[in-house]
């Protein structure tokens, strides 16, 4: 765990305060188009002679914020759907939970693509607003959230089932105080470590479905680097300049490795039972 943790502050602070010492992402040089690595450009340029450090580094800031605000708002559908169906039990217990099998039994990929697919302009949305930083990540944030609240449901809806039978809570209840109150005051606290949980192994998974989309053109569009993108733009050019693959694609890897290691640690000093 405290590898993970050493290595994503590291990250993060890297992708917030490395640019500044960069040359600007977007910058165009087609006389230094496909630059070796240099204390000009340290990881050479790309196929427009822009500099790849710092688009990795924006990659790096905008992946990993739609990952972050991704995993908040699903742990937050999540944990309602599953305090609301397992705290009042009955027909909406039943009810939420066959939502979450329909969601849960959906294709992934293929559904993600046709949300992703949506033109915002015909939502009503205006076009400057559309083609922003802000509403790009809020885009793919929703989207993916919208399908990746599932596993947190469940978890927390075990829990509830578990923490609503105890005596605390049958004393909340005789003194009258409402569910609202009793959720968030008594089984919400009780049922964090779970949600803590499934929460951070999932900002790995949707750092991939980023990245996936990001690739398939359907996630962050260019000129925003994403490290997905920026996979997407190396892929004609793969083997005369390999390194425009290799450095997102390592960013990649070792981020999603860096928050399951976090993930796993979390879940064994939340859960001494689960460690050996």
């Amino acid at each position: 765990m405290r590898a993970g943790l050493f290595i994503l502050a590291l990250m993060i602070l890297t992708v917030l305060f490395g640019p500044m010492a960069l040359p600007e992402p977007d910058a165009l040089d087609l006389g230094a188009r496909f630059a070796e690595p240099s204390w000009e450009h340290l990881l050479g340029t790309d196929e427009l002679g822009r500099d790849l450090a710092a688009r990795l580094l924006q990659g790096g800031r905008v992946s990993l914020t739609v990952a972050a605000v991704t995993a908040v708002l699903a742990a937050l559908i999540g944990t309602l759907v599953g305090m609301v169906a397992g705290y009042h039990g009955g027909f909406l217990d039943a009810a939420l939970m066959r939502l979450t099998d329909g969601v849960m039994a959906l294709p992934l990929l293929p559904l993600l693509i046709v949300l992703a697919a949506a033109d915002p302009a015909k939502l009503g949305i205006d076009a400057d607003m559309a083609g922003s930083e802000g509403f790009a990540v809020a885009r793919l944030a929703v989207i993916i959230a919208c399908v990746g609240w599932t596993t947190v449901a469940r978890l927390v809806r075990g829990s509830t089932l578990s923490v609503r039978s105890r005596d605390y809570v049958r004393a909340a209840v005789a003194a009258g105080a409402t569910p609202s109150r009793i959720m968030l005051r008594h089984i919400l606290p009780n049922v964090a470590s779970p949600m803590v949980v499934a929460t951070t192994l999932s900002v790995g998974n949707i750092i991939l479905i980023e990245s996936a989309l990001s690739f398939l053109g359907l996630g962050i569009r260019p000129p925003l680097a994403s490290w997905g993108n920026m996979l997407t733009g190396a892929m004609d050019v793969v083997w005369s300049a390999p390194a425009l693959a290799v450095w997102p694609g390592a960013a990649i890897l070792v981020a999603v490795l860096a928050f399951n290691l976090v993930g796993d640690g979390l879940q064994k000093a939340l859960d001494p039972k689960s460690s050996t």
